[in-house]
């Protein structure tokens, strides 16, 4: 697993998601655990105050249940790794104003 640029701007975001919404952090993993996420309760909150990084699939499962558990609230959504790249699938530093990132 190499370390990915858009690591930290994916997880600031999934936090603000999570705090704006007032997601516990026990119902985010549940959700996330929920759809197939391999990542224990510690290691999901290890990764959500940035001392354990976590391949693209497992900071993806997070951000879909935070959506998931969002869907009719108002508020930012969570990123995908995916957000991140351009059209032909490179990493694009400039990402983000997607409709994922309210933009």
């Amino acid at each position: 697993m190499g370390f990915d640029p858009n690591e930290p701007e994916q997880r600031r975001r999934l936090r603000a998601a999570i705090k704006a919404a007032d997601i516990p952090l026990s119902e985010l993993w549940l959700n996330y655990f929920s759809l197939s996420g391999d990542a224990g309760q510690y290691e999901v909150e290890a990764y959500l105050q940035g001392l354990l990084p976590l391949p693209a699939i497992q900071r993806d499962l997070p951000a879909l249940a935070a959506n998931e558990i969002i869907d009719d609230l108002p508020g930012p959504r969570a990123p995908y790794s995916y957000d991140f790249c351009d059209e032909s699938g490179r990493e694009d530093e400039g990402a983000g104003a997607g409709p994922a990132n309210g933009g």
